[in-house]
């Protein structure tokens, strides 16, 4: 299994920035939408918000996906995580018709919390560039 680490953690790391990263440039390319969504969502200064949400999508998940500060680009992205979906995944304050997808969604991102949380803690491995940086 050790012969995997790495590349599992590299796929790992692809995957969940890609979670992060595609957003976040469909924010950047439809920002009125966006913007729009998170007003209808009851946010604050969502403008703001928004503009912060995307920076940190596209330059966390870039940074996650090169293993470049790894441990706190990942710690970061679980805060912003946690903090979203509680705000746009609230299943318990939808209608009931509503309640199964957004629980959905809601465990969805808990799910991603948690991988990115492993990342934190363990680091992006070999395959990285904070491996390269260690090394040099």
């Amino acid at each position: 299994m050790n012969a995997l680490q790495n590349p599992l953690a590299l796929l790992g790391r692809i995957l969940i920035a890609w979670f992060f990263v595609i957003p976040g440039w469909g924010k950047l390319t439809g920002f009125a939408g966006a913007v729009g969504y998170a007003q209808s969502a009851g946010m604050p200064m969502p403008e703001v918000g928004v503009a912060v949400g995307l920076a940190i999508e596209i330059l966390g998940g870039l940074a996650l996906l090169l293993g470049l500060g790894t441990r706190y680009a990942a710690a970061i992205l679980a805060i912003f995580t946690l903090a979203a979906t509680v705000i746009f995944h609230a299943y318990w304050s939808v209608p009931a018709e509503a309640v199964m997808v957004t629980k959905l969604l809601f465990n969805k991102n808990i799910a991603i919390v948690g991988g990115l949380l492993a990342f934190a803690a363990f680091g992006a491995g070999a395959w990285s560039l904070d491996a390269k940086r260690r090394a040099a």
